[in-house]
């Protein structure tokens, strides 16, 4: 077996956007890794993606048979043994969620084919990320397992500061090139992973589990609580709890996040606060994609939910269980709605819509900041979701 894809199951994909109008569901950060990451890290392949048309230009596949994997499973020695006894003809499930299957010609695999082959019932315990809540959820049970996988059979780095305190210094990883200064890490709760080439400025205060991702900056004085994942080049300060940050993100001021999931290329203003408890303690609803309308997510603890390359200004105030789209400008006072459409400009006062064009102004200036481009695969999926979340922006006229 030399072929890897992992496809988006589409009742999965609808009910993980706004994450999922950007990205394939396997390449969702969770845990420390990418889902992607970790299925290569199990079987040695990198695997391609079976997703949206407008996404497949970025998240290519290769041609020829191939196992296909459910995107949005975790994978696990037990699960990864099962999909490897599959034969021709059979297909994994759990529960009526299709697991996994070898296809002969995976450009025209649908979900529903599937049922035409011998079901094979997995019965371990499995992780599949089917809600954005989920995310967060899950998201301390996963740092540990890819900590693990990450460490296992390796050295960790030393700690040459002297003013910086380790408590379960045994479960506290140090990749090559991290910076520390007069800090505190606790792992006593769980296993603390400081990725390569990061900085941990002083008086930063760290419980696990936790993950600092490559390139990344905690800032002097930030408080950050367990489960809670700082992906690739991102900047984070204040306090953050059980929080979920893909990458190139920022959050570099006094605020709360909490119970809550950012995209790439967001940057939350100073002062910004999000809610991750209701007053009346009730389970927070929050918007769900597939229904058009709120569901309820059983948890009494969400916050925000961001979709990539949304921002929004100083001092915002994000109620209970907010989403918000892609490509979102958020300023003013008060609290916006609950559900922030993509591409929407504006606040409590009310929204107008964040046009492709002035977007894009923004898009390239901050990417070039870190080096990268705006590139034309990135402008082609920015106007696909632009036009697919046209209908929510009902103050448009020319919705």
């Amino acid at each position: 077996m030399d072929n890897l894809i992992l496809f988006d199951d589409p009742a999965i994909r609808g009910a993980l956007l706004p994450f999922t109008f950007t990205r394939p569901v396997a390449d969702i950060r969770i845990g420390i890794l990418k889902i992607s990451e970790k299925w290569e890290r199990y079987s040695r392949i990198k695997p391609g993606f079976l997703t949206q048309d407008y996404l497949s230009a970025k998240f290519s596949k290769k041609d020829g048979p191939a196992l296909l994997v459910n995107g949005a499973l975790c994978p696990n020695p037990a699960l990864w043994e099962a999909i490897q006894q599959l034969k021709t003809g059979q297909a994994l499930y759990f529960q009526n969620i299709l697991l996994a299957l070898y296809a002969d010609q995976p450009a025209s695999f649908q979900p529903d084919r599937a049922k035409t082959l011998a079901a094979v019932e997995f019965e371990g315990e499995l992780t599949i990320v089917q809600k954005t809540w989920h995310i967060f959820q899950f998201n301390g049970a996963e740092l540990r397992k890819d900590y693990k996988l990450l460490t296992v059979g390796r050295m960790s780095q030393a700690c040459q500061d002297v003013h910086t305190v380790l408590y379960n210094e045994s479960e506290i990883f140090i990749e090559e090139g991290a910076k520390i200064k007069a800090a505190v890490l606790n792992a006593e709760g769980g296993p603390i992973y400081i990725g390569r080439n990061t900085e941990i400025q002083e008086g930063a205060l760290i419980r696990g589990p936790f993950a600092l991702c490559e390139g990344s900056t905690i800032n002097m004085g930030a408080k950050m609580r367990g489960d809670t994942t700082v992906g690739p080049h991102c900047k984070v300060g204040g306090e953050v709890s059980n929080a979920v940050i893909f990458g190139y993100s920022n959050k570099g001021h006094e605020g709360f996040l909490g119970n809550a999931v950012l995209g790439e290329w967001c940057n939350i203003g100073a002062d910004s606060n999000n809610s991750n408890l209701k007053n009346n303690y009730a389970p927070v609803k929050i918007w769900d994609y597939t229904k058009g309308g709120f569901t309820n997510t059983g948890l009494q603890f969400c916050g925000l939910m961001m979709g990539d390359h949304s921002k929004c200004g100083i001092n915002t105030m994000f109620n209970t269980g907010t989403v918000v789209g892609v490509g979102a400008n958020i300023f003013g006072d008060g609290f916006p709605r609950n559900f922030i459409p993509s591409f929407s400009w504006g606040g409590a006062a009310g929204f107008t819509t964040f046009q492709v064009r002035k977007f894009e102004e923004t898009a390239k200036a901050v990417m070039n900041r870190r080096g990268l481009e705006y590139s034309d695969q990135e402008k082609e999926i920015i106007q696909k979701v632009f036009d697919l979340t046209r209908h929510y922006r009902i103050w448009d006229k020319e919705a």
